[in-house]
């Protein structure tokens, strides 16, 4: 059995697709919405046209990860096989999951399955996505459709999380999403665990997904400097395969620097260093280290 998990935050310009598409594939009273505590009409169109969904409302917005964690949770205590995370901007072919869940059952070793990633009309790869497909990343998939002679699945360190099938051997090994991110981050440390703890991702470059997200031109997630700086500190730390960096040398340097700025009266400088101090202590480090090390450990971690 698979359950689709959505988390739905003001989602009401995607939303009617992305669950038509579920429902064109038969498989809508087997999804699980999660809203973030919605403030637009996205809320009210899942109950008037998609009432066969499990809906749950939150009081207040957990984040992406989070959110996540309450649909996983409830998706294993109700005995899925598989889970199928889905963006809220995603639209899934009808034999999309389907198709993975065939491919997972002849590939045990994996514990995240993807499939392409298009844009929102299907004329190009979705532009980050095609990023995780280099030669670099994921090995012989460019040579292998160039000859075409696709493979129905390819191995690969990361893949965003817009359209994961997690297996339920992969949520009894390393469990669910870190709270230690709140939006974005959370995937590449959820890809890291995977791997440390002997599983595989793949990508099955025979399916496909559409993700609407082009032509966003604010996010304050990647705008904000601070943010992008404190999610990557925080990604460095959390890391399960990281035993080298620690936050005594982080601040050190950073006192060394911003005293060699003052010495040679480079304000600008100063400045920037003072406020990326203020950052680091704005991080709670006790927590990051404690989360850490439960996703070390074999479990349902987080769920």
């Amino acid at each position: 059995m698979v359950k689709i998990i959505i988390v739905n935050y003001n989602s009401e310009k995607w939303i009617d697709r992305c669950l038509s598409s579920i429902d064109q594939a038969g498989l809508i009273e087997h999804t699980i919405i999660i809203d973030n505590a919605s403030t637009d009409s996205s809320l009210l169109s899942i109950e008037e046209k998609f009432p066969q969904a499990d809906l749950i409302k939150l009081s207040s917005n957990l984040g992406f990860g989070q959110a996540n964690n309450v649909g996983i949770k409830k998706a294993y205590e109700q005995d899925s096989d598989y889970v199928f995370l889905m963006n809220q901007d995603v639209y899934i072919e009808h034999d999309t999951i389907d198709c993975l869940i065939k491919i997972a059952e002849t590939n045990p070793d994996f514990g995240i399955l993807s499939p392409i990633h298009l844009n929102g009309n299907g004329s190009e790869l979705d532009f980050s996505f095609s990023n995780y497909i280099i030669p670099g990343q994921c090995k012989k998939l460019y040579s292998d459709a160039f000859l075409q002679k696709l493979a129905p699945l390819y191995e690969a360190p990361f893949v965003n999380a817009a359209a994961w099938l997690l297996t339920r051997k992969c949520i009894e090994k390393v469990g669910g999403f870190s709270p230690s991110f709140y939006h974005y981050g959370e995937d590449d440390n959820y890809c890291k665990r995977v791997l440390f703890h002997g599983l595989k991702i793949g990508i099955a470059p025979q399916l496909i997904i559409y993700h609407d997200r082009e032509h966003r031109t604010e996010n304050i997630y990647f705008d904000n400097t601070a943010l992008v700086h404190k999610r990557k500190l925080i990604k460095i730390f959390s890391d399960p395969f990281n035993n080298q960096q620690s936050v005594s040398k982080v601040y050190i340097n950073c006192f060394k620097m911003m005293l060699k700025s003052l010495i040679t009266l480079q304000l600008k400088s100063l400045k920037q260093h003072y406020q990326t101090i203020r950052m680091y202590t704005s991080i709670d480090w006790k927590m990051i280290s404690h989360n850490k090390k439960k996703s070390l450990r074999e479990g349902r971690s987080f769920l």
